[in-house]
């Protein structure tokens, strides 16, 4: 797929922007990501660690990036950066806000000697505001945001949190505060042309947050709090206000027999909700007492109780054979295994095999291909995540006319990695 894009430049000194950001080549785009000499990004080694001592994770995160080991902490590094900024059309970085305009790598310097940048920055907090001076941790600002207070088990007397929050086990604020840096840098993108064909400057900031991305998922919280004084509380497997939509439990697979089961079933329209008592055989469960939503809300417990007294005298798959038979939502809870072998992830491509070279010794690892699908662009991973420092001299010396002379000097001085 051919862009209007040269080049996106990514600085950071945590992982999180290379979390789910979309900003790789995958859709025409050439990444560059800074990473500092001999430490590199602390992603390579967290989680589980491959043969070479690098994460898996890694490899699927960083894939078609060009990695260039620059220490930003020199004068000499600091220009050099500079000097790929002017060449690119985005720079991403999630530094502590206030750390690049100490370097004189801010919008304010960088700008002037590119118009069009994109400034995309990312951090905990936004670049103003009391709390924008915060360490950026998406598992605080989980907290902060009020996700956590809404995931977890109820009270039955309060409605509140009864025991400590539940977490999914990801880091749920860096992706989605990636993928708001993504969409934002493609409205910026798209305004630049707007901007520059009235004779202005195409290049601004983009300011996300992860505090804000979080918030911005929470559907109704605010306005419900502020017309009806309500504060919403966890609801464990189901959906506050919506009846019936559940984790429900099934027998136990005979090929799994120590293995819970589940299916989640949603049934939240009025026809689907008549289909599904009706294939139950819960028929007494329909009419004017249960017609809409906000009946089925009151009498929540008793719905419940009765999909649930179904589904526990059936395995999983014969439950999602009889309500997809009659067109009602549900789905069992699979996990990775399950999902790698699904017949539907397998002809959509979802999972791609990715070569690892290494010589002598070299394997290959699956990682999920880059979504959404568009026509005409392939989407295929390039390579999988890069050694540290792999395209050094490529870049330096490539992109950026640098002598070998020069190139070997920095590299001495530790300005580059080698």
């Amino acid at each position: 797929m051919n862009t209007a894009v040269k080049g996106y430049f990514v600085v950071s000194h945590t992982r999180q922007l290379t979390q789910r950001a979309g900003l790789t080549r995958h859709y025409g785009a050439e990444v560059i990501k800074v990473e500092p000499p001999n430490v590199g990004d602390p992603l390579r080694v967290w989680r589980e660690r491959d043969v070479d001592g690098v994460s898996p994770w890694w490899r699927s995160i960083a894939r078609n990036k060009k990695s260039v080991t620059i220490d930003m902490r020199k004068e000499e590094g600091r220009n050099l950066v500079k000097q790929l900024a002017i060449r690119s059309d985005v720079i991403v970085e999630n530094f502590k806000p206030g750390t690049l305009e100490k370097w004189k790598l801010g919008p304010a310097d960088l700008q002037p000697l590119n118009p069009s940048l994109i400034f995309t920055r990312v951090s905990g907090y936004g670049q103003t505001g009391p709390w924008s001076s915060r360490p950026g941790y998406a598992s605080v600002c989980e907290a902060e945001s009020g996700f956590r207070y809404i995931n977890g088990t109820p009270d039955p007397e309060t409605g509140g949190l009864l025991g400590p929050p539940i977490r999914p086990n990801l880091s749920l604020g860096d992706s989605v505060a990636g993928l708001h840096a993504a969409f934002g840098t493609v409205l910026a993108l798209l305004a630049r042309k707007s901007r520059e064909a009235q004779g202005q400057p195409g290049g601004q900031t983009v300011d996300v947050s992860i505090f804000e991305s979080m918030i911005n998922l929470m559907e109704g919280i605010i306005p419900e709090y502020d017309r009806k004084g309500k504060i919403r509380g966890p609801s464990g497997s189901s959906l506050t206000g919506i009846v019936p939509t559940n984790a429900y439990p099934c027998k136990p697979a005979p090929e799994t027999p120590d293995t819970p089961a589940y299916v989640v079933i949603g049934a939240n329209s009025d026809s689907i909700y008549n289909r599904l008592m009706t294939a139950i055989g819960r028929a007494d469960l329909i009419g004017p007492a249960y017609a809409q939503n906000h009946h089925r809300v009151e009498r929540q417990a008793e719905i419940e109780e009765a999909i649930s007294a179904w589904t526990r005298e059936r395995t999983a798959k014969e439950v999602e054979d009889v309500l997809r038979a009659v067109s009602v939502p549900a789905g069992r809870v699979l996990n990775v295994k399950d999902i790698v072998e699904s017949k539907h992830a397998q002809v959509r491509g979802l999972v791609e095999e990715v070569e690892v070279p290494k010589e002598g010794r070299g394997w290959t690892v699956k990682m999920s291909r880059a979504v959404p699908v568009l026509e005409g662009c392939d989407t295929k991973t390039r390579w999988a995540g890069p050694e540290l420092g792999e395209h050094n001299r490529e870049v330096l010396i490539g992109e950026l006319g640098m002598g070998e002379d020069e190139f070997e000097r920095l590299q001495k001085e530790g300005v580059i990695g080698k």
